[in-house]
């Protein structure tokens, strides 16, 4: 069974919509700098959403406020925003940070007091992504929020592509959001993987990540839902697989078992072999692990010739939102026939065999490849097709 996208909606520091983010690819712009939404000590560049400013619950996380907006920007996408309200509707949201406990203030306040407010843990209980969207839009239908690491946004996506396929629902909205955040921010920073400056990823002097925030949401339909909308699709999400290597917290399997696992299983779900990928859409984070594993495993399964990249380095890692953003990334490169050069890659390490694209690169074909490698040996791969 097909299943069909008909809506997109992507807010990154790269844009707030397709236009924006596409002229940031294009260009080359980078909108990275110092960390303004809170105060922080710590020399690592971000990736803010610079001119977010729909707030429909003003007292909730940032989160949501992102999720529900890119979620808005898909319906108007797939014109569905007026004929949704009590539909049976699924969603499907992943995030790390909207169920991160920001504790910080309230651990101070109560070891100074020995008493504080519970207004953070009131916005951890209240700040479920797919319960507020079902309750902003007055929908029905299956719900859940995907909280499963930096692949949380892919899983999210194939949780709804399940759903489709077995009936529970005609439409799914899928995607995934996260703000940028005090709480990950000094965690990551503990753990020493956050670069002091933008973001290389695959290149030889690669030091680390860079956080960023934002939410990318698809509208999933099935083919009965949209012919009888007589809306055309968008994409086509073809196949999806989901492993885990269970080799160590944070780092991934140095034999890239967990996420050749992932992609194989995602080719075998859209009945593909590894020659009719296009071009891949790299987890591609700029620490020194990942990049390795994951371009030796891109080599052995898709061989030296394959168009590569890593977006992150125009939107840093969005954690729970980056797997739907780098989704609906894949969707713009296979309508416009190119992709972007990957921002910050300069010069080959010697010990990844193959290196990604530098400059803006044509593609041929109809069949994209999202990966997803997060903490705890998630991996996750969707493949995505541009509808003939």
């Amino acid at each position: 069974m097909k299943i069909y996208v008909t809506g997109l909606g992507l807010i990154s520091a790269a844009g707030e919509n397709e236009k924006e983010t596409l002229t940031s690819f294009e260009s080359g712009k980078r909108r990275a700098g110092p960390v303004s939404l809170f105060s922080t000590q710590i020399q690592s560049p971000a990736y803010e959403a610079k001119g977010f400013s729909r707030h429909y619950f003003p007292e909730q996380l940032r989160t949501l406020n992102l999720c529900l907006a890119a979620t808005e920007d898909a319906l108007d996408d797939a014109s569905l925003k007026e004929e949704i309200r009590g539909k049976r509707i699924g969603v499907a949201m992943g995030t790390t940070v909207g169920s991160v406990l920001n504790d910080i203030n309230f651990n101070m306040e109560f070891r100074e007091k020995g008493s504080a407010p519970m207004d953070s843990v009131n916005l951890y209980l209240e700040g479920n992504l797919s319960s507020g969207i079902h309750s902003f839009l007055q929908t029905e239908g299956p719900s859940i929020t995907v909280v499963n690491a930096c692949v949380s946004g892919a899983n999210a996506i194939g949780v709804a592509m399940s759903w489709l396929r077995s009936g529970l629902c005609d439409i799914a909205i899928a995607g995934g959001a996260d703000e940028l955040n005090k709480v990950p921010f000094c965690g990551f920073g503990a753990l020493g993987i956050l670069s002091d400056s933008l973001c290389s990823p695959f290149d030889l002097n690669r030091k680390g990540l860079n956080l960023g925030e934002g939410a990318g949401v698809l509208l999933l339909e099935s083919e009965q839902s949209m012919e009888r909308r007589k809306k055309k699709p968008r994409a086509i999400m073809r196949g999806y697989d989901f492993s885990n290597d269970a080799h160590h917290l944070t780092s991934p399997d140095p034999s890239g078992a967990g996420i050749e696992r992932a992609i194989t299983g995602a080719l075998i779900d859209a009945r593909l072999e590894p020659d009719a990928i296009s071009f891949i859409n790299a987890h591609g984070t700029a620490t020194i692990d990942n990049d390795l594993v994951e371009a030796r495993v891109l080599h052995n399964l898709f061989g030296s010739t394959i168009a590569f990249l890593s977006t992150k380095g125009y939107i840093g890692h969005t954690l729970g939102a980056a797997g739907a953003l780098e989704a609906g990334f894949c969707i713009l490169a296979l309508e416009q026939g190119w992709i972007p050069g990957c921002a910050g890659f300069k010069k080959l390490d010697l010990n990844i065999p193959i290196a990604p694209v530098t400059q803006k690169t044509q593609i041929e074909g109809h069949f994209a490849l999202s990966t997803s490698m997060g903490f705890g040996g998630c991996d996750a791969a969707l493949v995505i097709e541009f509808p003939e």
